[in-house]
């Protein structure tokens, strides 16, 4: 069933612009006969001119929407001087009324640039159907848009230039929630590596849930790559690194490593490198980003360790590839945890709760209860150790430093952090990062 119906008049032809109304007046009147009640919400998008007045021209088309009562709390002409501004607009009010199944109503040679628009602004979350702007003559033109048989291919050009619209678009958009922070670790030299861990705010995306900074894009959420690289940009800005030679792990909540330089595996939780002004990172959203530090090697790591992670010993596996991909001791290895679920915050099964009580029994509360709280942190730290860090070469300020400078709990600051734990499936996702200085 169609929630939203597009109607783009962005950028009609001479021949037609005369006959907007006639066109609008047309397809709203398909809409009202073709849905039953309630019916879609409806956007007209129109370009607004440089200069020009955006309410004289939305009176131009009141004669062709006034009549349409049954539309009239569903109907909005959004207006923008660009495509992508208008779409993301558009975006904005679907996803304030969680909508994701959209009729597009277009002229035929808007179809293959609204494409490209809609696949860099939207992901797989939504569903979108075409219809070619017409008269129509029954509802069957509103109910399934039938594939074009001689489809075109655009250049490579055209879609270059619709992205970089796109980007000039976001780069534009004021930063969300206040301004971008990233938490810096004492324990890694300054001098040698450039590293931090970052917050939720400073970026762009405005879902509830995602906004600001969220640095993770999937099929299952409603904030596109494009959005997400817009974010990493003014991180990477902030922090000093190159958003181009930036290497995030391609998480599988297990222990590979990947070494850089060498062949990538389809997914790992960690990984490490000696090259010069390559950043590497991990995600956590209660997940604990990890970050390994080796300033004699000048060797950086970082993983991602949830609690299977935790129990696959992912950190020391990062550790192990270290010492043997480049020499380094494990004696000078710095680690620090950063911004993760707390044993405050954080149940598990007790089937898995059990795992963390065999590694020490402090790491696990309520041990009887269905769901224990579990100290994921402190299992890190304990394998660590075991490995053969020294305890003085790890940071985790849930124990260190009350003050708590890097290892907050992300479930306890919702307006610091993201969190998985709290805020559900559709949550957004910080990092932890870290290069070798120039």
């Amino acid at each position: 069933m169609v929630e939203a119906v597009l109607i783009d008049l962005f950028s009609l032809p001479a021949n037609l612009q005369n006959n907007i109304q006639g066109l609008v007046r047309n397809t709203l009147e398909t809409i009202e006969k073709c849905f039953s009640i309630p019916s879609p919400f409806v956007y007209v998008m129109c370009c607004q001119s440089q200069g020009s007045e955006e309410y004289s021209e939305q009176e131009s088309l009141h004669p062709a929407l006034r009549d349409f009562q049954s539309l009239k709390k569903r109907l909005e002409v959004v207006y923008g001087l660009t495509t992508a501004a208008v779409l993301y607009t558009v975006k904005q009010r679907l996803d304030e009324k969680d909508l994701s199944i959209i009729k597009v109503v277009l002229p035929p040679f808007r179809k293959d640039l609204m494409k490209v628009y809609i696949d860099h602004l939207f992901t797989a979350v939504y569903q979108f159907e075409f219809e070619d702007l017409q008269v129509a003559s029954n509802c069957k033109n509103l109910q399934k848009a039938e594939p074009r048989s001689e489809e075109q291919t655009l250049a490579t050009w055209d879609v270059t230039l619709i992205r970089s619209e796109i980007q000039m678009y976001l780069e534009s958009l004021p930063s969300l929630k206040g301004q971008l922070t990233i938490l810096r670790s004492s324990l890694i030299p300054d001098d040698i590596f450039l590293h931090g861990f970052t917050t939720r705010t400073g970026g762009i995306s405005y879902l509830p849930t995602l906004s600001s900074c969220n640095l993770f894009s999937s099929s299952k959420r409603r904030d596109p790559q494009i959005v997400v690289n817009e974010n990493l940009r003014r991180l990477a800005n902030a922090a000093g690194f190159n958003p181009e030679t930036f290497h995030r792990v391609k998480t599988d909540h297990a222990n590979a490593v990947c070494i850089m330089g060498k062949t990538e595996p389809d997914s790992y939780d960690g990984i490490v490198t000696n090259q010069k002004g390559v950043t590497i990172a991990a995600p956590g959203a209660d997940c604990i980003p990890v970050l390994f530090a080796d300033p004699v090697r000048k060797v950086c790591g970082a993983a991602h360790s949830g609690w299977k992670g935790t129990l696959l010993g992912v950190s020391m596996a990062t550790v192990s590839a270290m010492v043997s991909e480049y020499g380094c001791e494990v004696k000078d290895i710095l680690v620090v945890l950063g911004p993760s679920v707390g044993p405050c915050c954080y149940k598990l099964p007790h089937e898995s709760a059990k795992e963390f009580h065999r590694i020490d029994p402090k790491c696990v509360r309520l041990f009887d209860s269905a769901c224990p709280y579990v100290d994921i942190r402190r299992a890190t730290r304990i394998l660590l150790e075991k490995g053969g860090i020294l305890p003085e070469n790890i940071q985790d300020d849930s124990v260190t430093d009350q003050n708590q400078n890097i290892t907050f709990c992300t479930a306890c600051h919702p307006d610091k952090f993201y969190s998985h734990f709290r805020d559900g499936a559709n949550f957004g996702t910080q990092i932890g990062f870290i290069s070798i200085r120039d």
